[in-house]
């Protein structure tokens, strides 16, 4: 009987509510960061180019300062996990936050048409009211959000052929996955070598910053102006639309993956983030 308890109580201090929490917040940023590939899309399709890439610089911020909300959460696992010495649970913990991330790039990916009408009314709703708040207040409207829940709907196999990786750079691909790979546990791995460490447990934390300022530098200097290269050659008839329909397509099966591969460097990146640690608390 008391065995039986003793994993019950196991289990509940495993699912805290700061882990169910961080996971939901997890996928969340994930899918609107997924989301706001389609504003490249958005910007062909309506001709409002520099619109819509202001539109997809703010579901970027606001996906990346989402990333803050659910640190706290994952701060108070760690500490108990290092209160406890239970490094073995908090590592699952760790990749049940990182599962989570996967699933919400996956939902973002299937949800990508509802974000390309979601863009479209955006850009169409600001050139009215030349007003990102009211925008904003349209956007979250009880009819926007009715028309959003009717455009969620799986595509058709068939169409799947339509999206020709041909014409899509292989090199913005492959960064694009270790872009994501790398952003997708920049917080976590850092927590986690709080844990392997805790005497440097404040400088580990701290160097989250480092990487996934690493990771957005290199997102705008690798990903970002190809895509943006792309979408300008056909806004102005240089290749076909269906060429952004493709790369939009290819970045988010990418950015899947790389949050999948993430699963294998979480554990490396939090040792090497553990021994940087070290390194600059030396006397």
């Amino acid at each position: 009987m008391a065995s039986v308890a003793t994993r019950t109580r196991a289990v509940i201090d495993f699912w805290s509510w700061q882990l169910v929490g961080a996971m939901a917040l997890n996928a969340v940023v994930q899918c609107i960061q997924i989301g706001a590939y389609a504003a490249r899309l958005a910007g062909v399709k309506s001709g409002r180019i520099a619109t819509s890439i202001s539109l997809f610089n703010l579901f970027v911020t606001a996906s990346r300062l989402a990333n803050l909300f659910y640190a706290p959460m994952l701060g108070q696992i760690s500490d108990r996990a290092a209160a406890t010495g239970a490094l073995h649970a908090f590592e699952w913990q760790a990749r049940a936050i990182v599962l989570a991330g996967t699933v919400g790039t996956a939902l973002g990916a299937l949800a990508l048409p509802a974000f390309l009408m979601l863009f479209l009314r955006g850009i169409a709703s600001f050139e009215r009211t030349n007003s990102v708040p009211r925008t904003l207040l349209r956007a979250v409207s009880l009819r926007t959000l009715v028309s959003l829940a009717e455009s969620l709907r799986l595509p058709p196999p068939s169409h799947l052929s339509r999206f020709s990786i041909r014409h899509v750079p292989i090199n913005l691909l492959v960064f694009n996955t270790i872009v994501t790979g790398i952003y997708a546990i920049g917080v976590v791995a850092a927590v986690y070598a709080s844990v392997i460490d805790p005497a440097g447990a404040r400088t580990a934390v701290l160097l989250s910053g480092i990487i996934n300022g690493i990771a957005t530098i290199s997102f705008t200097l690798i990903v970002d102006p190809t895509s943006a290269y792309i979408t300008d050659q056909a806004a102005k008839g240089e290749r076909p639309v269906e060429d952004v329909k493709s790369m939009v397509f290819y970045l988010s099966l990418t950015a899947i993956l790389g949050t999948l591969l993430s699963q294998f460097i979480l554990v490396p990146a939090a040792y090497v983030i553990a021994f940087a640690a070290h390194l600059f608390n030396l006397h």
